[in-house]
């Protein structure tokens, strides 16, 4: 089995309804060639219905939401649960986002749950994981990563495992302009399936999609997906654009 070559847009907190409408009809209609790779759209809560019917069709576009409850229901003012997500027919969900680790406080435990509660639903997760700048410095990032991708991650069978996608975020390079270079992102996503293979078997490492994130644009796109762990990208401030998006799909 080939692992999946996959380009996400995380749209974050951005575009109105009519906005976000507007973007997804334009990456459906300029990546309607793209079938050797997927590509998945990440926008916010008020766009998920609309945009998962739009590409329900399609056998390489899909939703994916930003963010689930770990409960299936309950008095949880504002959150959305995966059986919601499932019920628009939503097919991913990012979890561990360093912007959700750092503003709202999401530990391993409570990204362990998320995930058990993904998998459980039938959805697949697509875990980020990433160090500081300050521990990029201090020359502990693999160990740093490694911690938290068997905190969260490694009580999985390997069955469940090949569920999910891993997201490698180096927080110093998203939203700043800086990128890890070529080579660094290669460095952290081989180490990354050299600790899969360690913990289950090279298949199930070998058939792992880990993606890199962190200031993706279209001038760099080819460089860090031509590295040979690198398979794809979560893309923040670039997906906003439809052609820059596309452009970046299709470095691969």
């Amino acid at each position: 089995m080939t692992r999946k070559k996959i380009v996400a847009g995380n749209w974050k907190m951005n575009l109105d309804y009519q906005s976000g409408i507007k973007l997804a009809k334009k990456v459906r209609a300029a990546a309607s060639s793209a079938s050797d790779k997927l590509v998945i759209m990440a926008p916010p809560a008020i766009h998920l219905k609309s945009v998962a019917d739009l590409l329900s069709d399609s056998k390489y576009l899909y939703c994916a939401a930003q963010n689930c409850h770990s409960e299936d229901s309950g008095a949880y003012t504002g959150e959305l649960s995966v059986p919601m997500l499932k019920s628009i027919k939503v097919d991913y969900v990012i979890l561990g986002h360093s912007e959700r680790r750092a503003y709202f406080a999401e530990s391993s435990e409570m990204l362990k749950a998320k995930v058990d509660q993904v998998l459980a639903h039938g959805l697949k997760p697509i875990f980020c994981c990433g160090e500081s700048l300050a521990i990029r410095q201090s020359g502990m990032q693999n160990d740093y990563v490694a911690n938290q991708i068997a905190q969260s991650l490694f009580h999985l069978s390997a069955k469940e495992f090949g569920k999910v996608v891993i997201a490698y975020e180096p927080i110093w390079a998203i939203g700043t302009g800086e990128t890890a270079s070529p080579e660094q992102a290669q460095n952290m996503h081989a180490s990354l399936r050299k600790l899969i293979a360690s913990k289950y078997s090279k298949a199930v490492a070998e058939n792992c999609s880990i993606l890199y994130g962190g200031s993706v644009k279209p001038q760099n796109a080819s460089a860090l997906f031509s590295q040979p762990d690198v398979d794809g990208g979560l893309v923040g401030g670039a997906s906003l654009k439809a052609e820059d998006f596309c452009k970046i799909a299709d470095a691969m």
